[in-house]
């Protein structure tokens, strides 16, 4: 026999999987201090817009063009992203792709030298 899904009066869901064109994002925290180091008083926080993905649709994740990837860090617009209410700090996010306004990279290639520095450039 399986277990029940309702617990005390809540349905006990623990995966969340996006449909069509979208991500699951997990909110980060909004900080309640500026980069200088000064300490907002009070409510006062900045608005984090920013998130890791933690999951993706299929229809995301087969399509070769889509550069998105689950554990990627995002920009996206919160004015439409839709809330989630399955934990309790309520910071997961269902996106819509066309919502997302960039991923974060890392470089992983050295810096060089500008063409037009006085280093003479090895031949092609």
């Amino acid at each position: 026999m399986s277990e029940p899904l309702i617990k005390k009066g809540r349905l006990d869901f623990d995966i969340i999987e996006p449909v069509g064109w979208r991500v699951l994002v997990r909110k980060d925290d909004n900080r309640r201090e500026t980069k200088g180091g000064i300490v907002l008083p009070g409510n006062h926080e900045i608005p984090t817009l920013t998130g890791r993905v933690i999951a993706i649709s299929k229809m995301v994740e087969n399509d070769p063009d889509n550069t998105i990837r689950q554990y990627d860090k995002i920009l996206f617009d919160p004015r439409e992203a839709i809330p989630v209410e399955f934990d309790p700090e309520n910071r997961l996010f269902v996106v819509s792709l066309e919502k997302v306004l960039a991923i974060f990279r890392r470089s992983n290639a050295k810096p060089t030298t500008p063409p037009d520095a006085d280093v003479e450039q090895p031949p092609l």
